[in-house]
């Protein structure tokens, strides 16, 4: 039996937020920045520019999401925290669209993405990441933490389809749905005040 563990993102677990970005799918191109840029912004970006942007916010801190570790070494990413500080999120039409948080409320939280290890998957990890990310947002003041999980209906995808998470995680973590996006995207909320 595995160990999961979870570690909030800061300057001292940099080499073990590098770990958990790389080893399948694009977290290492990305660097978790993506929710973080306009697309006009994003596309004019570099993944050396990327990794800069990403340590400059970790040593700015807050956290900007955490790191499950599998048997102490890491092995996954998620990226939680106010959906403010999240830019693209409020300029995505079919999130504005079908939440019922207002914008500018700093105590709506987002997950934004999940990153797993091709070596680690199937073991539960978003699961455990999903569950600590809540309890982090709920420990930093958040009222409700929003997700935009794909709904895979029980079918197979690729891994680069799925950093928002599944449907399934999200609702076994007492998540509900409370929009759509479009077909197979929902967007799911948690109220974490209680």
């Amino acid at each position: 039996m595995v160990t999961i563990t979870t570690e909030v993102a800061t300057t001292a677990r940099w080499d073990d937020v590098q770990r958990a970005l790389t080893g399948g799918g694009d977290g290492a191109s990305c660097q978790c920045i993506w929710p973080m840029l306009r697309n006009k912004d994003w596309n004019e970006t570099t993944t050396p520019e990327r990794v800069e942007m990403f340590r400059a916010e970790i040593d700015a801190g807050p956290p900007p999401g955490l790191i499950a570790y599998i048997d102490g070494e890491a092995a996954g990413w998620i990226r939680i925290g106010p959906r403010i500080r999240q830019r693209r999120l409020a300029h995505t039409r079919t999130i504005v669209a079908a939440t019922q948080e207002p914008f500018d409320d700093d105590s709506v939280w987002a997950v934004s993405c999940f990153v797993v290890r091709r070596d680690h998957r199937g073991k539960g990890l978003n699961r455990a990441l999903l569950d600590a990310a809540v309890d982090y947002a709920k420990g930093a003041g958040a009222r409700v933490v929003e997700g935009y999980p794909v709904d895979t209906g029980g079918t197979s995808q690729r891994s680069n389809e799925l950093f928002h998470g599944t449907l399934s995680t999200f609702v076994a973590a007492g998540f509900e749905p409370r929009g759509e996006l479009k077909a197979g995207r929902p967007l799911v909320a948690l109220d974490v005040t209680s």
